[in-house]
């Protein structure tokens, strides 16, 4: 057989070309910038002394110059990577290079020949003229072909583009639009005084954000360019809803945490999403500190297969712990997280348990094999509508599964236990929110008195989230309609997963123990403007395509929901997005003596006794309404009644820091 036969034949691809190309692209530049050297020491020694024709030009003396700048020079263009830079998007830092370079060689030249005694032979006059001739055909090549490149600013004959925003991204935006024909700028919005009635690259900034309806019709817009990463929501859901009055596309830059890795360009633009709508702003997280608390540490993590308990798995394993435990009673959702990890984070020392964390002999076996140091509690049962018709298994896995998990993690000496709780805590109106608070009250209590640190994070509704109404929208809109609401003023805090957990390991990181955080949650969203929207990102209209049908409010709901309780007082922290709240203190011994009340109510099974039970254990909720109240009700939240408040509940003074409950900040 030959040496060649079975081989497949070689084929040049892209890639290859390009190297290629790339590789002869540099000593061709450099080439070049040598062959300036020799142009511009001619060109100033005929300008200096008027040698007259072009062949007189080879006296010595010139060409002794010209040999030791080439020396010279030569080194300096290498230093400071001259061939290697890519002409087609010279940059300002390029530009100052040229100038160190072209400096430091002449300066290096006149030493040298200072060395051999020639300096004096030179004239001064070409001397001086020398690097301002070097300097400007070096910098005057390579901006004339970027301009070439670009079209020499010429307008595109694209869409009509409307940019809003004339900051560093509009900058960079604007400049791309010129090297292509997809859109054709032609006009800039930005509410900066100084920018007004001035223009970039050419295009100019016609006012305010304010006069985009009435710039929409005299500039006869086809598309709307968002180039504000940073704005708030509020202020991309104003665009947008001008933009879907007047039938106008909007397409908007990434954020800022979207842009980290990559540059601004017409490539780097989308459509409009929801998280846009939303407008939550980058949160900036402590990682050495995140990464100080979990590296090599073995970390148990409850629920891990629900919304929250998943990414808490992912952001951990990111961070290398020794050994990550998943549980969850779930099987598919446990089975998927555990198959991502696999991929993952293939070296991983892991394990997934099928545990209800309500059994609490199995769950003993789990913390005695795995010996977990720290303890994500996020397994719980949050849907309200469903805990509220099923009142004893809310409780029984909210309050006692969470009971179960805790009182575990002081009998294994674990340092630290995270309650995952809700803003539906704060002044419950239905079974749900009640046994979370009362699930924070005995995290709380054995915080005192105990070596564990216990630490609750309070937070409301996240993006995507299996009980979230984001994907029931979206069910309902790919169905055709109608979106249901269950009333027009209905509003809701949001905030993406990722960035809640964040949140969440942050607070981790900083408590000392007994705090509660409440996370960060901005401004509260209308749900109709949140359904109308999605509709409007689906590409329908509504009320024409697709209705809004108004249901009324359902058992336990509230019109607004609160992140903190009237008297815990807010304190902040080293985290701008957290704040720390006077929790209100309970004597454990009476508690768990009240909690052995509500579980025999539990065990005999009645609903109404043990909203009762919830009702004296926490005053603050309104529970008893939600008994009688039917799916089309609407429930106007109210002051919380004046019950008499059991000595393990009432509010005492602050602890100092370790004591202290924790919140995060409210905008």
């Amino acid at each position: 057989m030959s040496e060649g036969a079975g081989r497949l034949p070689v084929r040049n691809s892209p890639g290859s070309v390009a190297r290629v190309a790339t590789l002869l692209s540099r000593p061709l530049a450099f080439a070049h910038d040598l062959l300036w050297v020799a142009l511009a020491a001619a060109l100033a020694f005929w300008l200096a002394r008027d040698l007259g024709p072009l062949e007189q030009l080879r006296a010595p003396v010139l060409e002794i110059f010209v040999l030791t700048m080439l020396v010279s020079h030569a080194i300096t263009f290498l230093h400071f990577r001259l061939p290697r830079g890519i002409w087609r998007f010279v940059s300002l830092a390029d530009l100052l290079s040229i100038l160190k370079a072209v400096l430091l060689a002449f300066a290096a030249g006149l030493l040298l020949l200072h060395l051999l005694g020639l300096l004096s032979a030179m004239p001064a006059a070409s001397l001086i003229l020398y690097p301002f001739i070097l300097a400007g055909g070096l910098v005057g090549a390579r901006v004339l072909l970027r301009l070439s490149a670009d079209g020499f600013g010429m307008p595109g004959r694209g869409r009509r583009a409307l940019i809003l925003g004339a900051g560093d991204a509009g900058d960079l935006l604007i400049r791309d639009l010129l090297k292509h024909d997809r859109y054709r700028p032609v006009g800039i919005l930005d509410d900066a005084w100084e920018k007004q009635g001035r223009s970039l690259h050419g295009v100019a900034v016609l006012g305010r954000l304010e006069q985009l309806p009435a710039q929409l019709r005299q500039k006869k817009v086809d598309v709307v360019l968002i180039a504000m990463p940073s704005a708030p929501g509020r202020v991309i859901r104003q665009i947008y809803d001008i933009c879907a009055l007047s039938r106008t596309s909007c397409i908007t830059l990434p954020t800022l945490s979207e842009l980290a890795s990559g540059r601004v360009g017409v490539s780097r633009l989308r459509a409009v999403q929801l998280q846009d709508l939303l407008g939550r702003e980058v949160v900036e997280v402590d990682n050495p500190a995140v990464r100080r608390f979990l590296t090599g540490r073995r970390i148990l993590v409850t629920g891990a297969g629900g919304s929250i308990g998943s990414e808490l798995v992912r952001q951990i394993a990111a961070h290398e712990p020794e050994h990550l435990v998943l549980l969850d009673s779930g099987e598919f959702n446990l089975y998927q997280i555990e198959r991502e990890v696999c991929e993952r984070f293939p070296g991983l020392s892991h394990a997934a348990v099928l545990v209800d964390i309500r059994d609490s002999w199995r769950l003993g076996q789990v913390f005695e094999a795995h010996r977990p140091s720290i303890v994500l509690h996020a397994a719980a049962y949050k849907h309200v509508p469903l805990v509220e018709s099923n009142p004893l298994a809310g409780v029984d896995t909210n309050v006692f599964g969470t009971k179960a998990v805790a009182d575990l993690a002081v009998a294994h000496a674990v340092e630290t236990f995270v309650q995952v709780s809700t803003d539906k805590a704060v002044n419950p109106r239905n079974v749900m929110g009640a046994s979370k608070r009362l699930a924070e009250i005995y995290c709380q209590a054995l915080d005192r008195d105990s070596d564990t640190s216990f630490i609750t994070t309070r937070f409301g509704n996240v993006l995507g989230s299996a009980g979230s109404v984001v994907p029931l929208f979206r069910r309902q809109i790919e169905r055709g309609g109608p979106v249901t609401v269950t009333h027009p003023d209905i509003t809701r805090y949001f905030m993406t997963i990722p960035e809640a957990v964040s949140l969440i390991l942050q607070a981790a990181a900083m408590g000392q123990g007994g705090e509660i955080f409440v996370l960060d949650m901005g401004e509260p969203i209308r749900i109709a403007d949140l359904a109308r929207q999605m509709i409007q990102l689906s590409g329908y209209r509504p009320g024409e395509d697709i209705e809004i049908v108004y249901t009324g409010m359902r058992p336990g709901e509230k019109l607004t929901e609160e992140l903190f309780h009237i008297q815990e007082a807010l304190t902040p922290t080293s985290h701008p997005k957290i704040m720390r709240a006077r929790a209100r203190q309970a004597d454990a011994a009476e508690l768990q003596g009240q909690l052995e009340a509500l579980a025999q109510l539990c065990r005999q099974g009645g609903g109404g006794p043990l909203r009762t039970e919830l009702q004296r254990l926490i005053p603050e909720a309104l529970l008893e309404e939600n008994e009688w109240a039917q799916p089309g009700e609407a429930l106007v939240p109210q002051t919380p009644p004046t019950t008499s408040v059991p000595s393990s509940l009432r509010p005492s003074p602050a602890r100092g820091p370790a004591g202290e409950a924790t919140s995060l900040a409210l905008n």
